[in-house]
């Protein structure tokens, strides 16, 4: 089973970006739908951006316009670049298979505060 290793996160101001990165520990060529979740403190954990494996994209409606969510088969990676940043968006953030398998990673954190 692939397992993933995300990485990217950190303290960002309010207005700011990251990108995101997933690597995952085998081939995701023939993954059809990989995802972004994340995880706020006290929520439960929530889809926030798709990517089929002909690149069509789907995203939460919280994060739609400011997000892209892409992927690299050839580099078995998986990116969220996450731009004009909110306090809202601080959550730990968490690649997988969609629908979710039980195979999540460790996460990444990302914060947003002045």
């Amino acid at each position: 089973q692939v397992q993933f290793v995300e990485s990217g996160g950190g303290l960002v101001q309010p207005g700011g970006s990251l990108r995101l990165s997933c690597a995952a520990s085998g081939t995701i060529f023939n993954i059809y739908v990989l995802a972004w979740y994340r995880q706020a403190p006290g929520k439960q954990r929530e889809l926030v951006a798709q990517i089929v494996n002909d690149g069509s994209t789907n995203y939460a409606d919280s994060v739609k316009g400011r997000s892209t969510i892409s992927r690299d088969n050839a580099k078995n990676t998986l990116y969220l670049q996450m731009n004009s940043l909110k306090p809202d968006d601080t959550a730990v953030y968490y690649c997988n298979k969609f629908p979710r398998t039980q195979a999540w990673g460790q996460g990444t954190q990302v914060t947003v505060s002045s």
